[in-house]
């Protein structure tokens, strides 16, 4: 794979933008009777998703780079991955807190949210040590928790949904090797990972 498009389907893809897929597959995607909370108003769990998987753990990081604790917001060497983990997993926390704490949210919300968050827990114990595939952990999480929704409502859709997304799974992890960011063993043990903690969803519900 060519390493431009490498590297636009890592960022397309990257690990802190698949909440917000996620959820928007679940909010807009499967069927209305799939959630109780009113469509009209769904736009907010978005904006919620949206900042706080994404935007703020990527304004923290751009701040650790600003004041010298990592040296790329990338973080690809994995000693610049601990901070920026640490502080994405306190902002993936307080969402699933919020969606806790407020009845008005589904439960279901809350608990896709506890399982991203031990992922990106998990992710941040295992580079202590070991340069573990957060964009395979990722990305088999999706795949996993799409799945999920299948085994829930299986309609034509979502089968198209579930061969589409372990097609894109084999293209990001293709672009992962392509860019030497990760051993094969690395980016393949990050999605068995995923798959099984997006997939573990159903054990909670």
């Amino acid at each position: 794979m060519n390493r431009m498009l490498a590297k636009f389907i890592s960022f397309i893809f990257h690990p802190l933008l698949v909440p917000s897929y996620l959820y928007y597959l679940l909010l807009y995607f499967m069927p209305v009777s799939l959630l109780t909370f009113p469509l009209v108003s769904r736009w907010l769990v978005m904006l919620l998703v949206f900042f706080s998987t994404f935007l703020i753990p990527t304004l923290g990081t751009l701040a650790l780079v600003r004041t010298g604790y990592i040296k790329s917001i990338m973080a690809e060497e994995r000693s610049d991955r601990a901070w920026p983990l640490f502080f994405t997993t306190v902002c993936f926390g307080m969402l699933t807190y919020m969606f806790y704490r407020e009845q008005v949210f589904d439960p279901l919300l809350y608990l896709i949210m506890v399982v991203i968050t031990l992922a990106v827990f998990f992710i941040f114990a295992i580079s202590y040590f070991w340069k573990i595939s957060a964009h395979g952990v990722g990305i088999g999480g999706a795949l996993g928790f799409i799945i999920l929704l299948h085994t829930w409502q299986p309609e034509q859709r979502t089968l198209y949904l579930v061969s589409g997304s372990i097609l894109l799974s084999g293209v990001v992890l293709s672009a992962r090797l392509a860019l030497d960011a990760h051993t094969p063993l690395q980016v393949y043990t990050g999605f068995i990972m995923g798959l099984a903690l997006g997939f573990g969803i159903g054990i909670l519900v």
